[in-house]
């Protein structure tokens, strides 16, 4: 086969994977609750027994706060769920839990869900970067930089940025605003402002109740922890060294959903606190499939279950890939990008 059936030959596969996946798409209204409820009832109750705990110990309140980032993740992708209504049936209840839940996430709603749906449209085509994913140069366009362009991108991709102040400036800052979206009409706007205003009105009530340091303490460390592993997740699910990129006039959807996301195998308890999302290979595929529905997928089709893994360990030694080699189509580090430059 050339590399041209080859690449068709994929594109098909994907395709059937989406015929296969549809049968999954349904959601259930009981199990939909469930699985609300059995996140936002202990995210409230640790919430609670935070502030409770700054009267004695600003260390446990601190504990309890770092804790909750986790079940926070999970709120997180529930409202992702909403978002690509596979959460409900009706749009308008999904829709309404989204923006409520967004209101905790620190993420408008409305927003995010359009920054969202265009990060899966565009997601592995080189020539529609810059909207909902991670920057990623090619070699090429790395090297065409000047000194300084190169020294921002390294600082962009440093660990201490992208997992240090990045979550933190992401969400505390740049959703404050529609960015991407400022001339796309008043919707992205009232969601953006009314999210702010509820956060307020949600800060208000906490500084009454317990002061500057609930905030510093409670409110503040879960957003943070929270945001924080957002990042990580999203990372992971796309920067892999065998992940997928393409030329516009190569570029498949669906190939691209499934070659260019990662199926990250976490430990039971942290599957469950990021809601299956490591399953994200299948996620791209099918974005309308409810998240409890993903490991019933895995346990049906054994080709998914070992397509594109990616253990915790393999995972860590992710961070050090920064940019996209079109020729070796991996991703490679400056250190490797450096070598090939000056064997060439």
């Amino acid at each position: 086969m050339t590399s041209s059936d080859i690449s068709a030959a994929q594109v098909r596969s994907a395709k059937d994977w989406v015929r296969i996946l549809a049968k999954y798409r349904e959601p259930s209204t009981r199990r939909s609750i469930f699985e609300l409820l059995v996140t936002l009832v202990p995210f409230t109750l640790l919430w609670g027994l935070a502030l409770a705990a700054l009267s004695f110990s600003p260390w446990l309140t601190l504990g309890i706060a770092i804790l909750n980032g986790f079940f926070l993740v999970r709120l997180f992708c529930i409202q992702h769920d909403c978002g690509h209504a596979s959460f409900f049936h009706s749009r308008k209840a999904q829709d309404w839990v989204g923006r409520c839940l967004g209101v905790l996430t620190l993420t408008p709603y409305d927003v995010w869900r359009r920054t969202h749906s265009i990060h899966h449209a565009q997601h592995g085509n080189l020539d529609e970067r810059g909207i909902g994913d991670v920057l990623t140069l090619t070699v090429e366009e790395y090297h065409g930089r000047s000194r300084v362009g190169r020294l921002m991108y390294r600082l962009y991709r440093h660990p201490l940025v992208l997992f240090g102040l990045g979550p933190s400036y992401l969400f505390l800052l740049q959703n404050r605003f529609p960015l991407g979206l400022m001339r796309s009409g008043k919707r992205y706007w009232i969601s953006a402002m009314g999210t702010n205003a509820m956060i307020v009105l949600i800060l208000a009530v906490m500084i009454w109740l317990g002061g500057l340091q609930s905030v510093l303490l409670v409110y503040l460390p879960t957003v943070i922890v929270a945001a924080t592993l957002g990042v990580w997740l999203f990372y992971v699910q796309h920067q892999f060294e065998e992940t997928h990129w393409a030329q516009a006039e190569t570029w498949q959807l669906h190939h691209a959903a499934l070659a260019g996301s990662s199926h990250y195998v976490l430990p039971r308890p942290l599957r469950w606190l990021s809601a299956n999302i490591g399953i994200h290979h299948v996620h791209h595929l099918y974005s309308r499939i409810p998240f409890y529905r993903l490991p019933e997928i895995l346990r049906d089709h054994a080709d998914l279950a070992v397509a594109q893994r990616l253990t915790l360990g393999e995972s860590l030694r992710s961070v050090n890939l920064h940019l996209w080699d079109d020729k070796l189509k991996r991703l490679i580090s400056f250190s490797e990008a450096r070598r090939r430059c000056s064997a060439e």
